[in-house]
């Protein structure tokens, strides 16, 4: 990252059209999204513009790969929808180029994962919006970059993702960027004198938060009085708030997602225990649990790269779409989504307009992975969407854009 993730933070919300989306289109077909199964949505029609005039026509195949069952599954869905949303916006503008989405089941599971991926290949896919989660998304890339098969993962952020696979790309801030820029941003606005983590140690997403967390904290003098661990099957949290507590810690930071960090606010509700909570991206969604106390997450704090509060038209229009089509206020996982296909998008319109047209109906997973890495990676190539302004990518599929601190007040998340 050549700027200092700390000055993308404070500099604000910035968050504008995509490119190549123009204005906002109203949703157009709903997409059948049927738990545990496949989902499609059919291609909109346009009228072809004639070949060689710079534009982008055809349909493209795009496929998404997530938990859309089971403990993961509010990621997963989030991401379908959010992609849907585009889609189907893409699909109304009439331009001669539209886009065919099917979605797969994977239960976060990497083997799961793969036979999704295998499903997707006999489909026709041309390019992968995915996976959503990072276990399955190491396992599923290996297999597409073998096969040359084009993937921008929306929220799978460990750097064994994209390291050493020049077809892997990621809209989501990698792992490193998440622990640094949260360390930054705790000592800078003095959030805390003691520190204590908690993190789950057989996941690559939140090791990876956590050791290069731990390694800026160090670094600015952050004192960190309470180190625990914790497993996927873990549903008690007595020993590891019990720890940060009795350590005196006056700020816990969760590299986790959503679930085990629920449990662990109703576990310090018990207790007592009312530090300030800090949070990255996959905390994003503990709002949605079903049953669980919304007041319990009151005044928790989380790094992410989208408000649903932010006030710029394109924000707005599609917080306004999401939740007519879904009745819900869409997370940070439904934005990435989104900005995926846009993004896709967007570099696809590139390409064409620097080589007098293109049409991807019928072409070569292959053959489209290398256009798009070849877009990807190159430094005049940029997209805006509601996750980013400017969003740049570089050659370790690595994407460079702003972050956002938000704070839970009223169940709601506020930005800050």
């Amino acid at each position: 990252m050549k700027k200092k993730l700390l000055s993308l933070i404070m500099a604000g919300t910035m968050v504008m059209a995509m490119a190549g989306c123009g204005s906002s289109a109203d949703a157009g077909a709903a997409t059948g999204t049927e738990t545990g199964t496949a989902a499609t949505t059919d291609a909109g029609t346009g009228t072809a513009a004639p070949a060689g005039d710079g534009a982008l026509t055809g349909t493209l195949k795009l496929g998404v790969i997530g938990p859309l069952t089971g403990g993961a599954a509010i990621y997963g869905n989030a991401v379908v929808n959010g992609t849907s949303i585009a889609v189907d916006e893409i699909n109304a503008q009439g331009t001669g180029f539209s886009i065919e989405l099917q979605a797969q089941d994977d239960e976060h599971d990497a083997e799961k994962s793969v036979n999704a991926y295998h499903q997707l290949q006999d489909w026709g896919v041309q390019a992968i919006a995915g996976t959503v989660t990072t276990t399955p998304c190491i396992a599923v890339s290996a297999e597409a970059n073998s096969d040359r098969v084009f993937m921008l993962t929306p929220s799978a952020s460990a750097t064994t993702v994209t390291e050493g696979k020049d077809n892997v790309f990621q809209l989501c801030f990698a792992d490193p960027n998440q622990g640094s820029a949260s360390a930054q941003y705790i000592s800078d606005n003095k959030l805390a004198t003691k520190v204590a983590v908690i993190y789950n140690n057989a996941d690559a997403y939140s090791t990876g938060i956590y050791q290069t967390f731990k390694a800026k904290a160090s670094e600015l003098g952050l004192e960190i009085v309470s180190e625990t661990t914790f497993t996927d099957d873990t549903t008690d949290f007595s020993v590891q708030v019990g720890d940060a507590q009795s350590a005196g810690a006056d700020l816990v930071f969760l590299p986790i997602y959503y679930t085990p960090a629920s449990l662990i606010l109703q576990q310090a509700a018990k207790t007592g225990y009312e530090p300030t909570f800090f949070g990255v991206d996959g905390m994003d969604g503990i709002l949605t649990i079903e049953g669980f106390d919304t007041s319990l997450a009151e005044g928790v704090m989380l790094l992410t790269p989208f408000s649903a509060d932010a006030t710029d038209d394109l924000t707005k229009n599609f917080v306004s779409s999401f939740n007519s089509k879904f009745g819900e206020t869409p997370s940070q996982f439904a934005a990435d989504g989104y900005d995926c296909a846009y993004a896709i998008k967007a570099a696809l319109e590139f390409y064409a307009a620097k080589n007098g047209g293109l049409d991807v109906t019928g072409m070569g997973a292959d053959e489209l992975c290398e256009i798009l890495i070849s877009v990807f990676t190159d430094s005049s190539f940029s997209a805006d969407g509601v996750t980013g302004l400017g969003m740049v990518w570089d050659t370790n599929g690595q994407v460079n854009k702003q972050p956002k601190a938000v704070v839970i007040k009223d169940g709601v998340y506020v930005g800050m």
